[in-house]
C-alpha cells in the first residue's frame, strides 16, 4: 500500500539541549520518540510533515529554545524516491518491532481469562482487573497507531488481536454476570401443598 506524504513531505528536526536543564535532554527524547522519529544521527532526525506532528514539533522546538538549548526545524523532500522508500520502511519496521510486542504480551492475558474460568475464578473483580489490562494494550496501540504513518503491516494482526482479546474478555464477563446472579445463588423454593 502506497501512502503519499503531504508537501513539504518530511521535517529534519536538529536538536541540541547544551546550555538547558538535564531535564530537557529527556523530555526532548520522549517527545520525538513518541512522534515516531527517525534519528538519522545524535540529535538529528527526520519526520514525516504531518499537520499534528508539525505542530509538536513547533512547540518542542520552542520549549527547546525557551529553556536555554538549541533547535533547527527544515522542511525537506526527498530527491530520490528510493531513499524515501527507504525511509518509510525504516519507519514501518519500527512501528511492526512495537506491534510485536503488544502481540507477543497478548497471549498471557488471554491464558490468565482461560485459567481463572478453568479455576471457576469467574468473578467481577477479576472482570475489572482484566478490563484494566486491556485498556492499557488499547491505549499502548493507540500510541504506537499514533506515529504509524505508513501503515506499518503488523498494525492489524495486533488490533485485531486486541479486539479478539475483547471478545474473550466480553465472554468471561457474561460468565461472571451468570456466576454472580441471584438465581444461581438462591436456593429454589418448591411451593408446599397446603395439607
Amino acid at each position: 500500500m502506497t501512502v503519499e506524504t503531504p508537501e513539504p513531505g518530511w521535517l529534519v528536526i536538529s536538536v541540541s539541549t547544551a546550555g538547558a536543564p538535564d531535564s530537557l535532554r529527556v523530555q526532548v527524547w520522549r517527545k520525538l520518540r513518541s512522534l515516531g522519529a527517525l534519528y538519522l544521527q545524535q540529535s538529528v532526525c527526520l519526520l514525516p510533515a504531518r499537520p499534528a506532528v508539525v505542530r509538536e514539533v513547533r512547540r518542542l522546538a520552542d520549549r527547546v529554545r525557551h529553556q536555554g538549548g538549541t533547535a533547527r526545524v527544515l522542511p525537506m523532500t526527498f530527491t530520490d524516491p528510493a531513499d524515501e522508500r527507504s525511509v518509510i520502511a525504516e519507519l514501518n519496521a519500527a512501528r511492526d518491532t512495537e506491534y510485536t510486542e503488544v502481540l507477543g504480551r497478548l497471549p498471557e492475558l488471554r491464558r490468565e481469562l482461560a485459567d481463572e474460568q478453568a479455576r471457576g475464578n469467574v468473578t467481577y473483580a477479576e472482570v475489572e482487573e482484566s478490563e484494566a489490562d486491556l485498556q492499557r494494550f488499547r491505549s499502548w496501540l493507540g500510541k504506537i497507531a499514533a506515529r504509524d504513518y505508513f501503515a506499518a503491516p503488523v498494525g492489524e494482526s495486533a488490533r485485531d488481536a486486541v479486539e479478539r482479546v475483547a471478545a474473550d474478555l466480553a465472554a468471561f464477563e457474561e460468565a461472571a454476570l451468570r456466576a454472580d446472579s441471584p438465581d444461581r445463588a438462591a436456593p429454589r423454593l418448591r411451593a408446599v401443598e397446603p395439607s
